[in-house]
């Protein structure tokens, strides 16, 4: 019998039952409904700095958490080993070279008189004294990429992201990128201050003076990861009654190195194997206080155990000859092509739906997070265009059993930073091959060599030919920009 014929009385009668039934049985139906997300993505954190990476100076109980009631995998991946083609990966699962953001976007502060131009650039740049022509970074990841919270807003979730966005200028801000609430998303690399009111106000331009968009001052010395878990636990209690999204990019640890001073004095005459930097450590204890306050609010909520959290990094630490951070035992650090660069601390809790204490080994990236969320809400993937990330959630829901069907990941960095200049990456299998385009590669073989001390290239260069062949057709194939010749370099 349609709903409209029943008389006022007993509908009213039968919605009560159903309300009550829904009371007796709220933990059956909370782990049956759709999840929560909460996806945390930290600013240059090494893959040693948590403890249950392996770190014995920094404290890390509540991230830890993460790993002993869910699952830690040990090769976790940064789609680039700086900040912004990450940042673009982890929003739409798609490889930074096939966005076209290949190197962090420049900010409007550190671009001169240029403001806002119309469009991206696309001329090559490049001086005589370079061997090589490289591809141009983009100002702002393009609009036409679906976020995650696009696709997750049309799958009736409320989104919101708090913290470091950096893609882009405002016109490309969180807030136009199809998320409810943005808290401190804007084109900033680095906070200008980590204390409230979070500015500069004698620098030169308007945007650091004016402090952290979206997140103005309310309690002058308030430190900014805290706060940042502040507006995240709001969220929360906001939203408990419906399913939401939730990405925490905190501004910590990038640089400036500002720590709260009674913290840092914790570690003050403290130092670990290889790490040491008591500011740095603080400010890696700021991340912990968030996931504590995070896990307690969700508790509190009785929304704890059907929310997904994933735990991951954007680069690998910053390792400049142990400062503020240290890789070891992998080699070098952010904005390198070895593993220090790019590998990163990789961990997922879903206690309705994966199994605790699990470590799995298959190697994993950024670009999967978007097809794993999407996945475990029950979304609908993008039709139109490639997703280069696989989803997760089955080999989570497996104990990390189930293959997950890949052999290879990708990285494309096109510029020059370090020498020997632009460099191309493929992991297949135990094989890391380096490809820089001035002519040089390197080959490791990870399980031998997690530390890549020893280059194998010339000692087995049919490798290194069907590596750098796999390698080129996938460029390609993804319409990839290549560093090209300089007819101009002068040797």
């Amino acid at each position: 019998m349609p709903a409209h014929t029943f008389p006022p009385t007993l509908l009213k009668l039968l919605l009560l039952v159903l309300f009550s039934m829904h009371g007796a049985q709220a933990i059956a139906q909370k782990e049956s409904d759709a999840p929560n997300v909460i996806l945390v993505l930290v600013d240059d954190m090494g893959w040693m700095d948590l403890s249950c990476q392996g770190s014995d100076f920094y404290r890390t109980p509540n991230i830890d958490r993460l790993a002993k009631e869910g699952v830690l995998f040990t090769n976790g991946y940064a789609a680039c080993a700086v900040c912004s083609p990450t940042r673009a990966a982890v929003q739409t699962g798609r490889y930074p070279h096939r966005l076209g953001v290949t190197d962090w976007i420049r900010s409007l502060f550190q671009r001169g008189g240029l403001g806002t131009p119309e469009k991206n650039p696309t001329e090559y740049v490049g001086g005589k004294n370079r061997k090589l022509l490289c591809p141009p970074n983009p100002y702002w990841m393009e609009s036409s990429e679906i976020t995650l919270a696009e696709a997750l807003g049309g799958n009736g979730y409320k989104t919101a992201y708090i913290g470091k966005w950096h893609l882009g200028d405002e016109a490309w801000y969180p807030e136009n990128q199809g998320y409810h609430q943005n808290f401190g998303g804007c084109d900033y690399g680095q906070p200008p201050s980590y204390f409230d009111p979070f500015n500069k106000p004698s620098h030169r331009h308007p945007t650091i003076r004016a402090g952290i968009h979206k997140l103005p001052g309310r309690k002058k010395g308030e430190y900014l990861t805290h706060r940042e878990a502040d507006e995240a636990v709001g969220l929360i209690r906001k939203w408990k009654d419906q399913p939401f999204f939730i990405q925490l990019g905190h501004y910590a640890v990038h640089t400036p190195i500002q720590a709260i001073p009674e913290v840092a004095e914790k570690y003050k005459g403290k130092e670990g194997k290889n790490q040491k930097n008591k500011n740095y450590a603080a400010m890696v204890e700021s991340v912990d206080d968030c996931m504590r306050d995070l896990l307690a609010e969700l508790k509190k909520q009785k929304i704890d155990r059907n929310t997904l959290i994933i735990f991951t990094s954007d680069n690998g630490g910053l390792d400049n000859n142990n400062n503020p951070t240290n890789n070891a035992p992998l080699r070098s650090g952010k904005g390198y092509c070895y593993e220090g660069g790019i590998r990163v601390p990789f961990l997922v809790r879903w206690p309705a739906a994966i199994p605790p204490g699990v470590v799995s080994d298959a190697p994993v990236s950024s670009i999967d997070l978007f097809p794993s969320i999407l996945e475990a809400t029950g979304t609908q993937l993008p039709r139109d265009r490639p997703i280069d990330g696989l989803s997760l959630i089955q080999h989570l829901r497996s104990e990390a059993t189930k293959s997950l069907g890949r052999e290879s990941l990708f990285w494309h960095f096109p510029h020059y930073r370090h020498a020997p200049g632009p460099y191309s990456i493929i992991r297949k299998r135990n094989w890391k091959l380096i490809k820089f385009w001035e002519g040089i590669y390197e080959l490791y073989d990870l399980d031998k060599d997690l530390g890549e001390t020893k280059n194998l290239a010339d000692l087995m260069p049919e490798v290194v030919r069907e590596l750098d062949q796999e390698l080129i057709a996938r460029l390609r194939k993804d319409e990839a920009k290549l560093p090209r010749p300089n007819p101009e370099f002068q040797k």
